[in-house]
């Protein structure tokens, strides 16, 4: 990595290895500003990855350096890892968000221009770095500083831009493999690139033919993930009396309390209890409604045995214990198959062209376009309630007393006699983006002398179509509707109006265990396609030059505008629009556009140079007026200055407002449904001692008892926020630096050192309530509000038939969000021996980072918490000499504790809420000659697996947490080969 900070790294098209002077190149814009200068001493730390780094390190592609820590600052990113949760941009969308303030208040750009969001489902509102060339890349420009006034909407926490090489000529090829040697040879990636370039004396052109392969790695590759426990101290693991070890829980996304399997629900009866059953509940009278199968037993309810159920409290006659549920089955081999990094194969053509006019000021006529189509899949597990009407024939004999529940929606008004829980196995979802963004623009010399004009019109437009498979409700109501033919045979009854309709298979042990027949797979089980579209068009124009010369030097400027449109059209299947998919999430047509227009600018005023005690005083201020056609208009500034007082010493500071407009599916997304567990439900168990008084009238007042238990999950409806004056996020921004650069003695190298100090406050946050937040708010309300249904309570609905609950959580203005912390970077070289060393060091510390919802509500404070460590870093030392260059980096993620925020003492607590300090080692080599680069390495050298924490607090990948700064590939060789003509 080589740090960008004033004084310390010039500009460079050239790469600047250890053993090289960097090459000055004049007039370059780089990210931040828009002022053309001959130098970066500029009031905001900027980072740049070159190409050749990011190679040595054994990334692949652009999205794998810029999600790592060293980009990221250790922050947590949507990478193929979250191919099993609903994220923004749909599955296999990999996103980047600065200082942990998410994607959406991350600007990523190309070239210094936009690039605009891409995925699938309703919610695409930030760039995939999928989308992003990898061969043509010669540099990535990270600045982690506030820039809307510069940039616009979205440039809140920071700005990405990825510079492509200029003025290419000739023909490179390059491959590389990378291969893990600890997952049973899945989860590598392959790309293969053809990079080629010529110019003329009028014209030029470049492009690159890139494909990038990735394998699925499945959680039966890694040794953390075959077998999700609980993971509690003190012996408190629930322990499987098959195996006598922690029960295993791999569908579960904390792990605790699987779904349930092979398995059925009747109405409640006296039997034989499975293995498990504790001798207290035996003595004291159990009765079951959860049953597995078991040829052995032959009394009580023969052929099963009981794993679900209640028995009388010995202290209380009056009342029933619940048995353990985990009693049931929760586990079966097909489970392993699902996902850990999801599979993808990425196609990218890019190209860019120039011709000059020899007109209108020495112009050149110049070109973009970036063709690229992902391909994603996302492998999971399903389990299948399948409900049986009382008095159905396809209901054994010594299953017909049951009733189990009321109508459920899939027996035409009957009572529900048997429920089957079915472990039914793996199904696939799939989606393909496709990515287009084409660019075409004139610069040249402006009238005025010194200054230029650029103007562009560029044209985006992502169209993915994604796929998942889906019980189709209303089929398998028809299915379960059946006649018996013969004895053992069965056809729908309705089968003249369904003329396709394949019966159910009756309730057998064989269908408990999730054999069943194909033609019913194939005719319930369908495959659900929807459509996304979003079109983006910008036209922009910029002048910059010089104003006047001051004794200190020239005071240059930058004016432009720009206007841009944007729309999006997501259409789910029509199945999935109509809730015909069977315990499966619902979603409305998300359609809508906005359009804004901007004027901005930008002055730069050396005020004093080469003075004692001032050899430079820089200040730099930008301005921008927004009017968008969402919310009306807006104006941000930023202002900034450079001071040196003396050679070895630069001061920097900025200060400056940014705003991100609401995003299009934030402002639009048509009604989706999830769920949230039962547990959820603010009246569980609402008389125990110490509930607010508010919570228990209120529920009282529903006519729940006070010892309610709820069985249903809470059904959540999200929706966009445009009909409710949705508006702008607003945000302010500081930072202050310094970078020490003292005068060695000779032959002792050459230290930089830099620290910057960085605030970044959001209010009006465009966020949700979140359904848990409505619960609360409206359960413990005044009780005479709650009776007249309004406030937080107009957004919850409760069924009288089974209870469940409904809530409708909006896009709305809430969240205030803050980041404070510094940034610390060292770098040092010399030249020892035949070559010369280069030695990096860039530590991020958080030192806070807080947000709340309302303005009633205290700040809480996340840093040092899972998934939010206080401190990252990233060390590398290289070599270089001659033809060769050997490396070896280390990353490092601080340990980190929650058990504080949640009140538990880790002496005594069952729960484990700390993860050690985590550390990645890479190590690489290359060789470099006559046109040919070969560079091998290993990254996790030591084959470092994620830390372990306990089930049911944070979301977790097998054992280990859901956070993007640790590896779950394991030990990972990569080779790539490059050859120049």
């Amino acid at each position: 990595m080589a740090i960008l900070v004033p004084g310390v790294a010039s500009a460079q098209t050239t790469v600047q290895t250890p053993d090289q002077d960097a090459v000055q190149v004049d007039e370059i814009v780089v990210v931040g500003s828009r002022i053309r200068r001959d130098n970066y001493n500029a009031p905001s730390p900027t980072q740049v990855v070159t190409r050749e780094e990011a190679t040595l390190q054994g990334f692949a592609s652009t999205t794998e350096a810029l999600q790592s820590t060293a980009v990221t600052g250790g922050t947590s990113q949507i990478n193929n890892a979250y191919g099993g949760y609903v994220t923004d941009g749909g599955p296999g969308a990999n996103t980047i968000g600065l200082r942990g303030m998410g994607p959406s208040r991350t600007l990523v750009l190309l070239n210094g221009r936009r690039v605009s969001p891409a995925g699938s489902r309703g919610s695409v509102g930030s760039a995939d770095l999928n989308v992003l060339p990898t061969a043509m890349i010669d540099r990535v420009e990270v600045l982690r500083d506030g820039a809307s006034s510069v940039y616009g909407s979205d440039a809140v926490a920071g700005v990405v831009n990825i510079q492509t090489r200029q003025g290419f000529e000739g023909l490179t090829l390059e491959g590389q493999v990378n291969a893990p040697t600890e997952a049973n040879g899945n989860g590598g990636s392959t790309r293969l690139s053809v990079v080629a370039g010529a110019k003329g004396d009028r014209w030029r052109a470049a492009g690159s033919v890139e494909r990038y392969e990735r394998d699925e790695l499945t959680l039966r590759d890694r040794e953390f993930t075959r077998c999700q426990t609980d993971g509690f101290f003190n012996d408190r693991d629930y322990i499987d009396p098959r195996t006598g070890q922690s029960k295993c829980y791999p569908i579960t996304t904390t792990g605790s309390n699987g779904v349930t399997i092979n398995t059925i629900g009747t109405g409640s009866l006296a039997g034989v209890g499975a293995p498990g059953v504790p001798d207290i509940a035996l003595a004291n009278g159990v009765t079951y409604n959860r049953w597995r199968p078991n040829s052995a037993i032959t009394s009580g309810l023969v052929g099963f045995e009981g794993v679900g159920g209640s028995y009388v409290n010995p202290n209380d006659p009056t009342s029933n214990i619940a048995l353990n549920n985990n009693i049931r089955d929760t586990f079966e081999d097909r489970m392993l198959n699902e996902s850990l990094i999801s599979p993808v194969d990425i196609t990218t053509i890019y190209g860019e062209g120039g011709y000059d006019l020899h007109a209108l000021g020495n112009a050149e006529v110049y070109g973009e376009v970036l063709f690229n189509q992902r391909k994603s899949s996302q492998t999971g597990y399903r389990q299948l309630s399948l409900d049986y009407a009382e008095g159905s024939p396809l209901i054994p004999d010594n299953l017909a007393f049951s009733t189990f529940a009321g109508d459920q929606g899939l027996n035409k008004g009957q009572n529900v006699g048997v429920r089957a829980f079915i472990g039914f196995g793996n199904d696939t979802s799939e989606q393909e983006v496709d990515f287009t963004k084409l660019t075409g623009g004139l610069r040249g010399d402006f009238i005025v002398p010194g200054w230029r004009y650029d103007a562009y019109v560029s044209h985006s437009r992502s169209k993915s179509t994604y796929t998942s498979e889906q019980f189709l409700t209303d089929r398998l109501i028809e299915t379960l509707d059946v006649v018996e033919t013969a004895p053992g045979r069965f056809e729908c009854a309705q089968l003249s109006s369904n003329p396709g309709c394949v019966a159910a298979p009756a309730l057998s042990t064989r269908t408990i265990a999730g054999e069943l027949p194909q033609d019913w797979v194939d005719y319930v089980f369908r495959p659900v396609t929807g459509t996304t579209e979003f079109e983006e068009t910008i036209v922009s124009v910029g002048i910059d030059g010089p104003l006047f010369q001051l004794p200190a030097g020239e005071v240059s400027a930058f004016f432009g505008a720009e206007w841009r449109d944007s729309s999006i059209d997501d259409t789910p299947g029509l199945d999935s629009q109509l809730g015909n998919t069977y315990n499966y999430s619902t979603s409305a047509i998300t359609r809508g556009s906005d359009s804004v227009w901007e004027a901005f600018g930008e002055v730069e005023v050396p005020v004093l140079r080469d003075l004692p005690f001032a050899q430079e005083l820089t200040l730099n201020g930008s301005f921008r007026y927004t009017d968008y056609d969402s919310y009306g208009d807006d104006t941000t500034y930023k202002v900034g200055a450079v001071y040196r007082p003396i050679d070895w010493l630069s001061l920097r500071a900025t200060y400056g407002t940014s705003f991100r407009a609401p995003a299009l599916f934030e402002q639009f997304v048509g009604a989706t449904s999830g769920f949230l567990s039962s547990g959820a439900d603010a009246c569980n168990e609402y008389g125990a001692e110490g509930v607010n008084p508010n919570r228990v009238a209120n529920c009282g007042a529903e006519g729940l008892p006070k010892d309610y238990y709820a069985t249903t999950g809470v059904q959540v409806i999200s929706e966009g926020g445009a009909d409710l004056g949705l508006a702008a996020e607003t945000s302010t921004n500081l930072t202050i630096g310094a970078v020490f650069q003292p005068t060695l003695p000779s032959g002792w190298g050459n230290l930089d050192f830099a620290v910057d100090y960085y605030e970044i406050e959001v209010e009006n946050g465009v966020s949700q309530y979140g359904a848990s937040a409505i619960l609360d708010r409206c359960y413990d309300s005044n009780p005479g509000d709650f009776a007249a249904d309004t406030g937080f309570c107009a957004l919850v609905s409760r069924d009288p038939s089974d209870n469940s609950l409904t809530v409708i959580d909006s896009y709305v203005n809430l969240a205030t969000d803050i980041v404070k912390g510094l940034d610390y970077t060292l770098r040092y070289r010399n030249d020892v021996g035949p070559g010369s060393v280069l030695f990096n060091l860039a530590v991020t510390q958080y030192t806070e980072v807080s947000s709340k919802l309302f303005d009633e509500d205290p700040l809480e404070d996340y840093v040092g918490m899972i998934d939010n460590p206080e401190f990252t870093g990233t060390a590398d030392i290289s070599y270089a000499w001659a033809d060769w260059r050997v490396r070896y980096g280390v990353e490092w993620v601080d340990g980190m504790s929650s058990y504080e925020y949640y009140g538990e003492n880790p002496a005594t607590s069952q729960y484990d809420l700390a993860t050690d300090d985590y550390y990645l080692h890479n190590a690489s080599v290359q060789y470099s000659r006559d046109g040919w680069t070969a560079t091998a390495g290993v990254r996790n050298l030591f084959d470092e697996n994620p830390p372990t924490i306990s089930a049911g607090v944070y979301n977790r990948v097998g054992n280990a947490p859901l956070y993007s700064g640790y590896d779950y590939l394991g030990r990972t060789a990569f080779i790539n080969l490059t050859k120049s003509f």
